[in-house]
């Protein structure tokens, strides 16, 4: 049965993330066919704080406290330790006010090539520790010079062997007529990708 997030409450979201997340089903990565293990979760922008504090920070807990090994990665603070470890975060901080956000943007996004030096990191984290989930965040703070879909897309390559659960801040829609779109913050509706599950959508 298809559950219609809309409808869910906070509570009966967290619900249904722990049942699924602690299945076998889902860890094994059964019934997904030959598809990467992507999960998108989505959330209203509005009830961000609320869903960290209530749902997500809870959540993490339950899992771990049931044996599952969780990896977190806050998009948001692997930018920062990039910038740090290629000595750009100061000369950034120092100048930001000096660029239109145009000129910020090409920036970062040219000192932040996600094939080149993020998705790498992100490995490097994968190898680094022992994990059942892998559970990226932080897709809204690093928007727009990085892009989810631009994320998932370089990622996949890498990331094949343990699900993977990206926290959405917007809409992940899915129309047999339009495909699939990741709209942030349910404004932008321009970021296909089609190779991810929306995690309400999934039974454990």
């Amino acid at each position: 049965m298809i559950i219609d997030k809309q409808k869910l409450t906070l509570p009966e979201r967290f619900e249904h993330l722990k049942t699924l997340l602690k299945s076998p089903k889902f860890l094994n990565k059964q019934g997904i066919g030959n598809e990467v293990p992507f999960f998108i979760c989505p959330y209203k922008p509005k009830e961000a704080v609320a869903f960290f504090a209530n749902l997500l920070g809870p959540l993490v807990i339950e899992l771990r406290n049931s044996g599952i090994r969780i990896l977190e990665i806050d998009l948001y603070d692997l930018v920062v330790k990039t910038l740090r470890s290629r000595s750009i975060w100061d000369t950034v901080i120092q100048n930001e006010s000096h660029y239109t956000k145009e000129q910020l943007k090409e920036l970062l996004q040219g000192v932040l090539d996600i094939e080149k030096h993020l998705v790498p990191a992100i490995a490097d984290r994968m190898k680094s520790e022992d994990f059942d989930i892998m559970f990226l965040t932080g897709v809204g703070e690093v928007f727009p010079y990085i892009r989810s879909h631009n994320v998932l897309n370089n990622l996949q390559k890498v990331a094949k062997e343990k699900p993977t659960v990206m926290f959405f801040p917007g809409e992940y829609t899915q129309n047999d007529e339009t495909g699939a779109s990741l709209d942030l913050f349910g404004r932008l509706h321009d970021d296909k990708y089609y190779r991810a599950f929306n995690i309400y959508h999934c039974d454990a």
